[in-house]
């Protein structure tokens, strides 16, 4: 560390994802320094039951960031922010006292929660949660997950009565430990992370009362909602952690939302496309929350002080890259994920087969639970290629319902859509993606955004960077790919995809 130098500085992000965790530092002019990444293990203890384990990803967070610190010769003190983001909906409860964790964390997709989920819709609940929350009642969200812990694990609720356990998605259990766990450790999320539980009012930007009553869940274990970008800080890391002690931890965006925010979509009507695990499309509608009739999701895009907030249409597809890893792992089609753009190409098309993907059932826009996986039109020119390009297809043709559903919310004809996320390497799903959609899909130079958005927002709460203006003017693109499909081609996938979409639908009871 001795030859490091102070005098460039440095905002830094940890991008907590559902497959690893990187830790990624950036300069000024936004572009990458240094960055380390680890995975952690996918637990499924039971069909459609997915979970991790929260000690394995606090550890996997040190060791990345003392890698990058070791190995690219970073001296702490040159790093002025930390931004922090995550994957959503995760749910953990632990131990206040021990920082012990009472369950695994309860992943995203899990869908332990289905017959929960099912008797608050029978009751006649899931208006009273999308009016105030912009989301339908589903296996998704935080609330229901939280529950489900509190109902199935010796203890948790007579802790979490008496103030003794503590709720976070993954951004608020790595700020709890940054900033001292035990010992004084904070217990904040911001905006973008809270609308996602099931229990924030989007209008008030707090928890309702209501819904916390509907769910059971006492207030006292929910953390403090912050804006997302906070000049406040919302705490320092401590001197006994992996960065050392005294940098501001003061970003904290929902993985998506961070995309949003490092693809610099700060004006209504721009939107990007994120392809990790699973696959989401943002949509910035302002200061307006749009309420969706089609499927979709409102959500905070993210706040930049206490009280406001900047809203957002999402469309989320829980398995999209997954897919991509269930034929590598599960069915050994493949060795990597990056053997898919060769195979894809080298056939014509898929040969009338179609997969749809919906191990976790089907989000947006259809919102079924029931629904599982299926692939339909095989015959017997049907072979390996075949099943690969129907894997990239499903991607594309997913984020088309997207698209079709946020045209229908907002009126908005969409010119461009920014794209971003460790997919995007490939060009022949990129060139895809233009295909099914039929607008241009730009490529960003910087192709991790998310955890440039967390750094970003560190950066504005620190003054590294000005305002979103000099943000703006970080942003390049690297290629653009223009549509090539005639409309016939186009429509005519596009309903075969439909048609398979029907067969998948309502599979299990």
């Amino acid at each position: 560390m001795s030859n490091a130098t102070v005098s460039q500085q440095y905002a830094a992000a940890i991008d907590q994802g559902t497959t690893g965790t990187r830790f990624m530092v950036f300069d000024h002019s936004g572009q990458v320094v240094a960055a380390r990444y680890q995975e952690h293990e996918q637990i499924y203890p039971r069909p459609g039951w997915v979970e991790h384990d929260p000690l394995e990803i606090w550890e996997k967070t040190r060791h990345v960031i003392q890698g990058v610190l070791r190995e690219e010769n970073i001296d702490p003190a040159q790093i002025i922010g930390l931004g922090i983001t995550n994957q959503r909906e995760t749910t953990v409860v632990w131990d206040k006292a021990s920082g012990e964790p009472l369950h695994n964390a309860v992943v995203w997709q899990c869908t332990r929660t289905t017959e929960m989920c099912q008797r608050m819709k029978d009751a006649g609940l899931e208006n009273a949660f999308h009016i105030k929350t912009g989301l339908p009642v589903a296996t998704y969200f935080s609330g229901p997950k939280i529950r489900w812990i509190l109902d199935n694990v010796r203890g948790a609720r007579s802790k979490a009565e008496r103030g003794e356990a503590l709720f976070g998605t993954m951004d608020t259990w790595l700020i709890w430990w940054l900033t001292g766990g035990p010992d004084g450790g904070v217990h904040v999320t911001d905006v973008t992370n809270a609308s996602r539980t099931m229990l924030m009012n989007l209008h008030t930007l707090d928890w309702d009362n209501r819904l916390l009553e509907i769910l059971g869940i006492p207030r006292a274990m929910l953390p403090q909602i912050r804006p997302s970008s906070d000049s406040d800080f919302y705490g320092l890391t401590r001197s006994d952690g992996p960065l050392g002690g005294g940098i501001p931890i003061c970003g904290d965006l929902g993985d998506q939302q961070a995309a949003l925010f490092g693809q610099v979509c700060y004006e209504p009507g721009e939107a990007k496309n994120t392809y990790g695990t699973g696959c989401f499309m943002l949509l910035n509608t302002g200061s307006q929350a749009v309420s969706s009739e089609n499927g979709l999701l409102t959500t905070v895009a993210y706040g930049l002080e206490p009280g406001k907030a900047t809203y957002a249409l999402e469309g989320s597809i829980a398995i999209t890259g997954a897919a991509v890893q269930w034929l590598r792992d599960n069915l050994g089609l493949i060795e990597d994920a990056a053997e898919t753009e060769e195979i894809a190409a080298s056939v014509e098309d898929a040969g009338g087969v179609y997969f749809v993907p919906a191990f976790s059932g089907l989000f947006a826009p259809y919102w079924d639970m029931y629904a599982r996986g299926a692939i339909v039109g095989l015959t017997r020119y049907t072979d390996r290629r075949h099943l690969v390009r129907a894997t990239l297809e499903a991607i594309c043709y997913q984020s088309r319902d997207v698209l079709e559903a946020m045209r229908a919310d907002s009126g908005i004809e969409l010119e461009t859509l920014k794209v971003d996320g460790g997919a995007t390497v490939n060009d022949f799903l990129m060139q895809l993606q233009a295909d099914v959609l039929g607008v241009p899909v730009v490529r960003p130079t910087v192709n991790e955004t998310t955890a440039l958005g967390a750094a970003y927002a560190a950066g504005l709460a620190t003054g590294f960077w000005d305002d979103l203006d000099a943000l703006k003017d970080n942003w390049g693109v690297n290629r653009t790919f223009e549509p090539a499909w005639d409309e016939t081609r186009r429509e005519e996938g596009y309903e075969g995809w439909k048609k398979a979409v029907e067969r998948a639908k309502n599979w299990v009871k």
